[in-house]
């Protein structure tokens, strides 16, 4: 059972800030300073803007944000449902060229995340982490949320896919990008490197009819995108011409089953960026994933 998530954790955003005798400059001092937080190590409360020495920090979400020094953390405990599924999302950037890695823990499961690599430019990514709660007690974004590939998180924040590239995918919804369907679609956001796949039950010998949809999604990614489609022994290479402005077309091609199980594999064959900003990544949109068996 996979459950939705409610909203911030307390405080998640930040916007809640240190009593003033708790800061030296933007440094957080006391374990419990950071409300609803408890914090171990060198923990900066910072805002966004102008910085000292002509440095211009852009905040990911609002006004404020916590920086984590070398080796140290924040950490907070909230109610979970054993057995189920969450998806823990937040928004992240590095703060230097060097390369940086922000370590995920949640319910015992813990990842490295090399955030090294920027897919957009105002201010940091959004990622989602998925974990399995072992305990009843663990731990809507503008510009979509990237989901990790599993080389990074084996339990999958997208119910049904593999994020199975070096890259992640790009999870969109209605309310700030358009998609050909319903509410929700993925952007495939990493070129060759990026792909989504799904294992389906299947009857050897039988033949299926594989049917998506593909276009931009009006968030001014331009060029000649070209989707290619995987389905057991047969692929479909679908090419779609974006200006940015949004749009769509669906294809379908056959394919013969030749095992009980059938992998669908979906990517993107080139790479792409927003027409007025090179530093942002972006790429062709994937909807509406049917397949059914062809009748005789």
């Amino acid at each position: 059972m996979y459950l939705y998530p409610k909203g911030y954790l307390a405080n998640g955003n930040f916007e809640k800030a240190p009593e003033p005798s708790n800061l030296q400059k933007t440094v957080i001092v006391g374990k419990y300073s950071l409300p609803k937080w408890e914090i171990s190590g060198i923990v900066e409360y910072v805002s966004g803007g102008p910085q000292p020495g002509g440095f211009y920090f852009a905040i990911p979400r609002g006004a404020h944000a916590a920086r984590l020094g070398n080796e140290a953390s924040i950490s907070q405990v909230v109610n979970v449902k054993a057995g189920s599924i969450y998806s823990l999302t937040f928004s992240a950037t590095r703060t230097c060229a060097q390369d940086e890695v922000l370590r995920v823990l949640a319910s015992g499961k813990s990842e490295d995340l090399p955030i090294q690599t920027l897919y957009s430019s105002d201010g940091g990514d959004t990622y989602a982490f998925a974990f399995m709660a072992t305990s009843d007690r663990a731990k809507n974004f503008s510009t979509g949320v990237l989901l990790l590939p599993k080389i990074h998180d084996v339990v999958s924040p997208l119910p049904g896919w593999i994020i199975e590239s070096l890259k992640p995918v790009k999870y969109i919804d209605l309310k700030h990008f358009q998609v050909p369907e319903g509410q929700a679609a993925i952007e495939l956001v990493g070129g060759r490197e990026t792909a989504i796949a799904q294992i389906i039950r299947t009857v050897p010998k039988k033949v299926y009819i594989l049917s998506f949809t593909i276009g931009d999604a009006k968030n001014g990614c331009h060029g000649s995108m070209m989707v290619e489609a995987f389905a057991a022994s047969e692929t479909l290479k679908v090419n779609y011409e974006s200006i940015g402005k949004g749009g769509f077309k669906s294809a379908s091609f056959k394919f013969e089953a030749i095992s009980t199980r059938t992998r669908l594999t979906f990517f993107s064959a080139f790479y792409h960026t927003k027409l007025n900003d090179y530093g942002h990544f972006c790429g062709p949109i994937l909807d509406d994933v049917k397949v059914f068996a062809v009748s005789h």
